[in-house]
């Protein structure tokens, strides 16, 4: 069977933001896939059930958000009209879907109300006028992925279902999060920060409103730092911090007495869904509250106070309940993404309380076969059948597997910093190799994202420099999540102070064990694995190549210009900036280095790939610069399907250039 190769980008489908049914017998879920021929990123809805096969709902090419009514007889979606998401709405008994919102700016996911006669949804609001100048009071002006937002600020609006009427719920000087109706539909709840210096801290309060009209009120009583406030039932959550935001996200339950902790009985971070990031939204299964949260690299499902209830080697993105059961998709080994359904009672019954009934694909099992039924997306492998016979109670309703590829499985082992710190790692490689080849380092970004040995479409010349003899070796240092909050905040005031030896000790080791060539060495990484790739090469000269993608170069500066930087200045950084700084290094690097940096990046904007760039050039070390015109920080995720080819085509050649795979010298001409 063939390896993946870059060209298969297009036969990539990730399935995401399941919604199972009212009645829980089904569930609707987005596949994106990308297409080459509009350059864009395709995504459509499809419909999976138990002993039937999959079938598409909506033929996109950009629809979703599938939101269930609460009756079950329609389904809301986001679909462009003119270019501007608007909420849909589906029959289920048959028909064309029709428009509901005509939102100026585009709508947000839609959100029923309890008797379905409404829906709730944020949208932009203000006016926009892209030549006027723009007037900034605070440093909140700007964000990653929209750029400038020239006075925009997100407020809530309820629309009528039957007639199409609507009204705008919210408005004034702040940005209103994602709202939940209360178990009445009298009020939305959501979050917000409304404080004058709320662009220097973190602040976000509670806030309910009534739908009927009236200001919004800051709930007493719930005295944490909110990010995300839910009704579940009759059970108001909060997602946030106690005190200060740094460390883990807990939940909070606001009754009575005010906020109290949900008890999870994990030093874990709960994993709550975002950009870049695995989890998803608490759910009520019963009378059970479930969430999500990493342990090492994988994210796992849990019951509260602590029970995992759905675990093996996969990340789960993507959660929805319906009385006890549970629709999920999860990344494996083997897929991007697989649509499971479980019933929580079946799984309890049959495992005792902390084993792990894995739901993904044993190690080596071959995945489900897929065929293709039209079009460019691969579609669902079907019937349904059960996932593992080690895990009663789950069933995989679709597979996404590449057809007809075989994939490099990581290997998870720990490797030891040279402080006697245990680190978590992954290799990936051709294990039938036998000499010392040539190595890739590749870290990670947040600080505190983690990697998870999955497949995954964002980084496909891992699988095809293994194919081509490399080793690839993805590591979990101090700040990654999973391993506990000390762990999680180890690194901070210290970037690269505090975890240069988690990087360079793991590859000692496999230099020791024949496994690496301590002369075909190379680093890479996005994000904070961009800034690392140009700290370790200040550090050291025994990496031959280096690609910072996304970089961070110099500290003081980015806290200056980053969408977040004074918010990273305040929380992570500290005030020893220069200390923390590649830059404050610069006159070490010999390292050829490619820097791959998106033209509209407003996180790590591209002015510290522009200055790392300049300074290595000044000092005569081989660089170079490529900028994707309209990408954000983002793009190696959701980017132009050409960019994100093109990103991994030049990893891979920039590293051959440099680095012999068979061991020969390389032309430094």
């Amino acid at each position: 069977m063939p390896r993946l190769s870059l060209s298969d980008l297009p036969r990539i489908a990730v399935p995401g933001d399941p919604r199972l049914c009212p009645d829980g017998s089904a569930v609707a879920y987005v596949v994106t896939t990308a297409d080459r021929e509009s350059d864009e990123n395709r995504s459509e809805i499809w419909l999976a059930a138990p002993g039937a096969e999959p079938r598409r709902l909506t033929g996109g090419p950009h629809d979703s958000s599938p939101r269930w009514s609460p009756d079950g007889r329609s389904l809301a979606f986001l679909r462009p009209v003119d270019g501007k998401p608007q909420i849909h709405l589906l029959p289920m008994d048959g028909g064309e879907p029709r428009v509901l919102t005509g939102a100026t700016l585009g709508a947000g996911a839609a959100v029923w109300s309890p008797d379905g006669d409404r829906i709730a949804y944020g949208a932009p609001h203000g006016d926009v006028d892209p030549h006027a100048p723009v007037v900034a009071d605070r440093l909140e002006y700007k964000a990653d992925g929209t750029g400038l937002l020239r006075g925009l600020t997100m407020h809530l609006f309820v629309v009528d279902v039957a007639t199409g009427e609507t009204g705008q719920i919210t408005s004034g000087d702040f940005h209103a999060g994602e709202p939940s109706w209360s178990p009445d539909g009298g009020k939305l709840f959501f979050a917000a920060s409304m404080d004058a210096d709320r662009d220097l801290t973190v602040s976000g309060a509670v806030h309910s409103v009534d739908v009927s009209g009236g200001k919004p009120e800051r709930l007493t009583g719930a005295d944490v730092i909110c990010t995300n406030v839910w009704w579940l039932g009759e059970r108001l959550l909060v997602a946030g911090y106690a005190d200060t935001p740094v460390g883990h996200v807990r939940l909070f339950d606001l009754g009575a007495d005010g906020l109290v902790e949900v008890e999870t009985g994990l030093d874990r971070n709960v994993m709550v869904g975002a950009p870049g990031y695995p989890g998803a939204t608490p759910q009520l299964a019963g009378d059970d509250l479930i969430f999500c949260a990493r342990d090492g690299g994988f994210t796992h499902l849990y019951r509260a106070p602590g029970e995992k209830i759905i675990g093996g080697d996969q990340v789960v993105s993507g959660v929805s309940a319906v009385g006890g059961r549970i629709a999920y998709v999860a990344a494996t080994p083997h897929s991007a993404g697989e649509v499971y359904l479980a019933d929580l009672t079946a799984i309890r019954a049959a495992t005792p309380v902390g084993d792990l009934p894995p739901s993904s694909d044993a190690p080596g099992e071959d995945p489900l076969p897929s065929d293709t039924p039209g079009g460019d997306v691969p579609p669902p492998s079907g019937p349904a059948v059960p996932s593992d016979s080690a895990a009663p109670g789950v069933t995989r309703l679709s597979s996404y597997a590449v057809p007809g590829v075989e994939l490099f499985t990581p290997r998870s082992r720990t490797f030891t910093a040279p402080d006697g710190t245990p680190i978590e790692g992954f290799v990936l490689r051709d294990e039938t190799l036998t000499e010392p080849g040539p190595l890739l380092l590749d870290a990670h970004g947040g600080p505190h994202n983690a990697w998870a040995p999955v497949f995954d479409g964002a980084h496909l010349y891992h699988q095809v420099l293994a194919a081509r003899g490399w080793t690839v070796l993805t590591l979990n240092p101090r700040g990654s999540d999973g391993y506990g909050e000390a762990f999680y905040t180890a690194a901070l005031g210290a970037w690269g102070v505090a975890d240069t030896g988690d990087f360079l000790g793991p590859i000692d080791e496999l230099v020791a064990e024949g496994v690496a060539d301590p002369e075909r060495l190379a680093v890479t990484g996005y994000s904070y694995g961009g800034y690392i790739s140009c700290w370790l090469t200040t550090q050291t000269g025994r990496f031959k190549a280096a690609v910072p993608g996304g970089c961070v170069s110099d500290l003081a500066s980015m806290t200056g210009t980053s969408d977040a930087g004074h918010l990273l200045k305040a929380y992570e950084l500290g005030d020893d900036l220069a200390a923390q700084s590649p830059m404050s290094h610069v006159a070490r690097v010999s390292t050829p280095t490619l820097l791959l940096h998106g033209d509209s990046d407003d996180r790590c904007p591209v002015g510290q790939a522009e200055q790392w760039f300049a300074a290595l050039r000044e000092r005569g070390v081989p660089v170079r610069l490529v900028r994707y015109p309209g990408a954000s920080h983002l793009f190696i995720l959701n980017g132009r399907p050409s960019h994100r080819a093109d990103y991994n085509e030049r990893i891979v050649e920039w590293l051959e250039q440099w680095i012999s795979v068979d061991g020969t010298p390389v032309s430094l001409s």
